[in-house]
């Protein structure tokens, strides 16, 4: 019996799938794979499915973790994309956590919250 695990992604809601592709993209995300449903967005080793489900309620507490390497250079990184100001997104300025991370959060175009941050050295 063979229980090796390949890899896990989550199904995240869009309310509008081409506006979150095209905000996903602009993040530094490749759509590999596309329908009129679903999209497999990857960055580097890390990927997630983007799929066409909307229920405000569900959106709006759902909650992505990315860790990167570091969570400074990815503000800076969001804050150049220029995504605030084209998708009306919300960002906040990256801060060291309680529990070890320093991270910054990114709310994407449907409502999903995004903790984007790295471990704290020590």
């Amino acid at each position: 019996m063979n229980l090796d695990t390949i890899e896990m992604k989550a199904f995240v809601p869009a309310k509008d799938l081409a506006e979150s592709i095209a905000f996903y993209e602009a993040l530094g995300f490749e759509a590999i794979r596309e329908s009129d449903e679903l999209a497999y967005l990857r960055h580097g080793s890390t990927a997630f499915l983007l799929s066409q489900f909307y229920l405000r309620e569900h959106a709006e507490n759902f909650v992505m973790h990315l860790l990167v390497a570091n969570a400074d250079d990815w503000h800076r990184n969001v804050e150049a994309s220029g995504v605030v100001e084209k998708f009306f997104v919300r960002l906040s300025l990256p801060d060291d956590r309680p529990w070890g991370i320093r991270d910054f959060t990114l709310i994407d175009p449907t409502g999903v919250l995004w903790r984007i941050g790295h471990v704290i050295a020590g």
